[in-house]
């Protein structure tokens, strides 16, 4: 039985060399590293503290992709590829699970099989492909289908980044203005407020029990967002129906609720058309994609587009009753069903998808940004009037006695 062992090791020059690989006992751990050119030193079972190798990223897939494609299509057999391609690399995880591969094939695997022992980097959709691209003897369209779309995973992660970063940082901003104005500032104007004497405006009086709370409650003010998360990834682990009203929020929100949503459909459509056009099954296409789209609604929803084909009923009409897609894209999925062309049908539904997730996105980028400068203005003009207010009120009714 294959296990997985931690070794350090020595290369030809003399480098000593750290890394993970599988093996079924040391003897052909052994055999392993003595055919990458290196002498074993020591090995672990459990992975030992100096072994800190880098994650494997979405840009080392897409390096990996694009170089088998160019070389599976200029004719280079696929050992050779990888052996190139894992020389080229630092030493890194990534280098190791290459390495992997690289034995399991010579050992007589497929490379979908051999991939399939690492899930968490080749996920199912994944090895699902290259399987398909094995069987159909058209790799090289399967790793450059999978480099477009991890590029476009790439480019939609750096847009949702950009969409979040700065009201983050504004909105902590505006937090950490709130404590230092109540906890600080506004305590110390008010002693002279009060000196002054006379009846305080509604928004001094507000602004005062405001700053009283910030100062006898601070912890809690910072601890309940806290405990919300926490509660909230408590309620998802344990209480299905409390994960599936979570996942129907977060479509449902405010401005955010419909972008998440195009971009999961999205999601969808793009690695279901691929999957459909590498020869696999709409049942199987389905299966394999609803548990991508990290979210229980719309998962349910596919499996319930998945019963009702099983049951005999058109993959539009399917689609139709469970009410996730818009008129336009029913529209399509029908015209790739009557053509028997589905995968271009999907591809198209993604890519108006992908160009209202952008519009949307942009729209919201534009909005924002004024918006919580407006907050924080008026945060100010609001902490300023409550304060200099009575101030002025009260110069004013000295200088008319």
């Amino acid at each position: 039985m294959s296990q997985e062992f931690f070794y350090k090791a020595m290369d030809n020059r003399g480098h000593i060399v750290h890394g993970q690989l599988t093996a079924n006992h040391v003897n052909d751990l052994e055999a392993r590293l003595e055919r990458m050119g290196l002498d074993l030193i020591h090995y672990h079972t459990k992975k030992p503290h100096y072994f800190n190798l880098t994650k494997v990223t979405r840009r080392d897939l897409i390096t990996f992709c694009f170089h088998l494609e160019q070389l599976t299509r200029s004719g280079v057999p696929l050992i050779d590829g990888l052996v190139d391609l894992r020389d080229s690399l630092p030493q890194s995880r990534f280098r190791e699970v290459i390495s992997s591969l690289i034995e399991n094939i010579q050992g007589g695997e497929h490379l979908s099989e051999a991939m399939a022992n690492f899930p968490d980097i080749f996920d199912r959709i994944f090895v699902s492909l290259i399987r398909a691209g094995e069987q159909s003897g058209k790799l090289n369209v399967v790793f450059n289908h999978l480099t477009e779309t991890l590029k476009w995973q790439d480019e939609m992660v750096a847009r949702t980044k950009k969409l979040l970063i700065y009201p983050s940082l504004v909105g902590l901003v505006i937090v950490g203005l709130m404590f230092f104005l109540m906890m600080y500032l506004v305590p110390q104007l008010i002693g002279f407020i009060k000196s002054v004497g006379g009846e305080l405006p509604l928004h001094t009086r507000i602004l005062i029990a405001v700053s009283d709370f910030f100062m006898f409650y601070w912890y809690l003010i910072l601890a309940v967002p806290i405990l919300t998360v926490i509660m909230i990834n408590w309620g998802i682990k344990h209480n299905p129906r409390f994960h599936f009203q979570w996942d129907n929020f977060k479509l449902r929100i405010w401005l955010f609720g419909p972008i998440i949503e195009k971009i999961i459909l999205a999601r969808f459509a793009t690695f279901f058309a691929l999957l459909y056009g590498t020869g696999i099954t709409v049942l199987d296409g389905l299966n394999i994609t609803k548990s991508l789209t990290g979210n229980l609604v719309v998962e349910m929803a596919l499996q319930q587009v998945s019963d009702n084909i099983a049951a005999g009923i058109g993959i539009t009409e399917s689609f139709e009753r469970v009410h996730l897609f818009p008129p336009l894209v029913l529209r399509m999925v029908k015209v790739g069903e009557s053509t028997g062309e589905l995968d271009t049908a999907l591809l198209n539904v993604s890519y108006f998808y992908n160009r209202e997730v952008k519009d949307a996105i942009d729209k919201i980028q534009v909005l924002v940004e004024p918006t919580l400068t407006v907050v924080l203005g008026l945060l100010l003009g609001w902490v300023m009037i409550s304060v200099l207010g009575p101030i002025y009120d009260t110069i004013a009714n000295f200088k008319s006695k």
